[in-house]
């Protein structure tokens, strides 16, 4: 580390995107002009915040020449780091033969070989799929299809859940009423949330609510996060998914795996949904499929996609979905991810570091008074502390230089998602800095 966090180049820079950037979040939202300010203890009240300049693997630099280890991995969609060498190998030689193509009026070949890559590895050698740009596009995609299928509008979406913030995803957010309070009137009426059931005793009511609203005829979709990704990495009871599928099968409601956080080896899983036992008659993938670059699909089973085949015509795209320059690197990633075995080394090396930050909590805080929870490399530590303490031991751990992110409707949580390559010893660093941090927070 060469300066305080955040140095003066971060400030400047700051200073010019709080003048060009739309304000978004609360009024003291850290980098608004108000907050651009060091406080009196010499940190700077924007010491959550950096600007990064260049990355590489998992580590960052920010415009003041600070080096970062990155646990938050572009919120967990670099699965393999940052300027991988064979994604930015596929890329170039992409970039070199083809950067547009006219979306399925004339297709490019690396779109066609990704669709066969996706109906291989995520459809079990049936689906189709519609390529989107954002994780939020999957998912309005399966809205729609589930609509097109069932004729029915009706949607059971979970607490805690989020699936992203355009419109028809908007309607199904849990994780924050204030996302979607705003815009209620133009959101789908039809939606309504159950408990996400997160230990064992809450799962017959869940199950049991979730019944009542498919037996009300008018449910469409169920669509589950297999894991709350930003609620703070809530685990379900493991039979959560395959009591799911039964009742939407029941009741002629289509089952939507949201897997933009889960799926990809992130969770340790190909798709958590399907190693839990379900059978999701939709798939949704984002975040790390494009290596970095903006590219989701919306994967279901040949029967439920055929009804898109209207009289009239119907459709779900855009300009750039699908586009040469994503499709390649989507392949890339995928083979990258088999070819090093990163589906079981991040199972396996996820539960290392869930036991060492267990034994962290135990050691500096009580057994009581913290958790871990998750799967793979997708954890969170939430601490049983006064409000505001995970906030400060994340920036706490950015001047040490450890990138994270929070988690959780009160922002209570660490989230770490980092790439699934990031070496042991990375992690062992992580784990030495978070046990003193932790400490002086808890103190």
């Amino acid at each position: 580390m060469l300066t305080s966090v955040p140095g003066p180049q971060s400030f400047e820079w700051l200073r010019r995107f709080a003048a060009v950037a739309a304000p978004m979040g609360p009024r003291s939202k850290p980098f608004s002009q108000n907050a651009l300010r060091p406080d009196e203890s010499g940190l700077a009240s924007v010491a959550s915040t950096i600007v990064y300049s260049q990355a590489a693997g998992s580590n960052v630099l920010d415009v003041d020449g600070n080096r970062y280890v990155d646990l938050a991995a572009g919120f967990g969609s670099l699965l393999l780091g940052h300027r991988p060498g064979s994604v930015c190998e596929a890329l170039e030689r992409q970039s070199q033969r083809l950067v547009q193509s006219l979306g399925d009026v004339h297709p490019s070949d690396v779109k066609i070989r990704l669709l066969e890559r996706l109906a291989e590895r995520v459809g079990r050698g049936s689906g189709q799929a519609i390529l989107g740009q954002s994780g939020a596009d999957a998912v309005s995609a399966a809205l729609k299809t589930a609509l097109l299928y069932t004729g029915k509008p009706g949607v059971v979406a979970f607490s805690g859940a989020y699936h992203g913030l355009s419109y028809g995803p908007l309607a199904l957010c849990g994780l924050r009423e204030s996302y979607r309070a705003p815009f209620a009137a133009q959101l789908n009426p039809c939606v309504r949330f159950v408990d996400y059931p997160c230990d064992e005793p809450a799962l017959p009511l869940a199950l049991a609510a979730v019944e009542a609203e498919l037996a009300r005829g008018d449910v469409g979709a169920l669509v589950l996060e297999p894991i709350l990704g930003r609620a703070g990495c809530r685990v379900p009871p493991a039979r959560f998914a395959v009591e799911l599928t039964e009742l939407c099968r029941e009741h002629g409601s289509l089952l939507i795996a949201d897997e933009i956080w889960t799926g990809l080896g992130r969770s340790g899983e190909w798709l958590f949904s399907q190693a839990q036992g379900a059978e999701p008659d939709i798939v949704c993938l984002g975040k790390g499929l494009g290596g970095g670059l903006p590219i989701s699909a919306c994967v279901g089973q040949p029967h439920v996609m055929a009804a898109w085949s209207q009289a009239d015509e119907v459709v779900h795209t855009s300009t750039f979905a699908g586009a040469p320059l994503a499709c390649a690197t989507a392949l890339a990633t995928l083979a990258e991810i088999e070819q090093q075995g990163l589906v079981s080394r991040a199972r396996e090396l996820g539960a290392e570091l869930a036991a060492a930050l267990r034994a962290n909590l135990s050691r500096s805080v009580g057994s009581a008074r913290g958790e871990v929870r998750g799967a793979g490399l997708m954890l969170a530590v939430e601490l049983d502390l006064p409000a505001g303490a995970a906030l400060e031991l994340a920036r706490r751990l950015l001047g040490r230089g450890y990138i994270v992110s929070l988690g959780g409707g009160r922002r209570e949580s660490i989230v770490l998602t980092p790439a699934l390559d990031i070496s042991e010893a990375l992690l062992d660093g992580f784990v030495a800095a978070f046990a003193l941090t932790l400490r002086a927070v808890a103190a």
